[in-house]
């Protein structure tokens, strides 16, 4: 596997050294073609020529600098403010034992040195995500409506995956990939916005004697690498993204030996999401399945393959190796294609799949699991959860004031005990 995730990120970074350059050329261009507006407001009596090449150099290193910003406000805190963007709550292992214990074993299988800070979202959708610049100090956050929906053997299968792309370091690099597209959509929208309301620097360019023409091409080109940039930087930072998404589902299916258990979470998971509404943009990419493009056809803006070929993949898999997934994968992809590298398959072991860990669910099992994420989701919103005798588990808002609260089912009075 290390082959391939060599491969990957000798790939990452040379998409995003073109988004870096991509960067710097959108600055300097648009350094140099506002060159003349910024001296006329600092020359108004036009006494020297403005330098077109000095101004590109400050556009340039104005565009590096304010990447440099955002990579260390990102390298702070980017975590953080990813996971309270969502308004993820972290967890213990009494909040959700089952959860807890597949972290655990995923963290074991994948070999890592430290078991990744547990979140859970609530959020009626399923899905689930991480992040973490160092495989040491990341973050797995799924949705209470994921807890929700899958049985043990699927919600192993989701955490396996994105075990697979913290060990892989695919949060490391979509986060930088990240934090420079988000510096290329921010100079752009300045720059347009500026021209729009100040008049793109009209006033010295109709009083230059020369270089007028040139002056007006540069600005030309300026305004359509400003339209442009964006949108290609969203194509290079999409197609970081889409072969990892195969990475780590070759990688949870290796960590749980169980390739069905991801392909069903995968199914029930684009049911669900298609319809989302209210997601939060700059996470949605990071989904194990993105919920603004569940469902949409595969095109170059997509970030994640089409779900269909990922489930197709993991169900053609005569094992639960990585063998097992190359061979899958060229067998939907067609002979020529290629998922993993030759040294990685020449090292990999066979694995035969497992069975499933337990029988199918009854209708009750997936009760008593709904009722549990009910607990949990009302623990972290800071509700009592106070039993009753007859079954019934009362949950008190956190403003209840009152010193007991009767149960709506058979009426008996408790006492609400102090908030600590």
């Amino acid at each position: 596997m290390w082959e391939a995730i060599a491969s990957n990120r000798r790939r990452s970074w040379l998409l995003i050294g073109l988004m870096g350059s991509l960067l710097v050329a959108l600055g300097a261009l648009i350094g140099t073609a506002l060159a003349p507006a910024l001296a006329a407001y600092s020359d108004p009596y036009h006494r020297t020529e403005p330098d077109p090449y000095i101004g590109g150099l400050y556009g340039a290193g104005i565009a590096l600098l304010l990447w440099f910003f955002l990579w260390g406000l990102a390298r702070a805190g980017g975590d953080s403010l990813l996971l309270s963007s969502v308004g993820a709550q972290p967890i213990e292992k009494r909040h959700a034992p089952q959860l807890w214990n597949i972290v655990e074993e995923m963290t074991i299988a994948a070999g890592l040195r430290q078991m990744p800070k547990v979140y859970v979202i609530e959020d009626d959708m399923p899905n689930a995500f991480a992040v973490g610049h160092r495989a040491d100090r990341a973050t797995v956050a799924v949705t209470s409506g994921l807890l929700r929906r899958l049985n043990r053997d699927e919600l192993q299968g989701v955490i396996a995956h994105e075990m697979g792309h913290i060990r892989n370091l695919d949060v490391r690099f979509l986060t930088l990939a990240g934090v420079m597209m988000g510096a290329i959509v921010l100079i752009a929208d300045v720059f347009l916005r500026s021209l729009w309301y100040g008049g793109g620097g009209r006033r010295r360019s109709s009083s230059s004697r020369g270089g007028g023409q040139a002056q007006a091409i540069l600005m030309l080109v300026a305004v359509v690498l400003a339209i442009l940039a964006p949108l290609l930087a969203q194509l290079l930072y999409f197609a970081c993204s889409r072969k990892r998404e195969y990475l780590a589902d070759a990688s949870g299916a290796s960590f749980t030996r169980y390739p069905e258990g991801l392909a069903s979470a995968l199914e029930k998971i684009s049911r669900q999401v298609g319809g989302a509404q209210k997601v939060n943009r700059v996470v949605a990419p990071m989904y194990i399945v993105n919920p603004l493009q569940a469902g949409a056809a595969f095109s170059l803006f997509s970030t994640h393959p089409s779900t269909e070929k990922r489930v197709q993949i993991l169900r053609s898999m005569a094992g639960a190796g990585l063998a097992d997934y190359e061979a899958a994968y060229r067998k939907v992809h067609g002979g020529s294609a290629r998922c993993l590298g030759a040294r990685t398959l020449a090292a990999a072991e066979s694995a035969a799949a497992r069975a499933p860990s337990a029988a199918a669910e009854s209708k009750q099992d997936v009760v008593v699991r709904a009722r549990a994420v009910g607990d949990l989701v009302a623990g972290l919103a800071n509700f009592l959860l106070i039993p009753c005798d007859c079954g019934v588990r009362i949950k008190v808002p956190p403003k209840f004031t009152r010193p007991s609260v009767s149960c709506p089912r058979c009426g008996r009075e408790h006492a609400v005990p102090t908030r600590g």
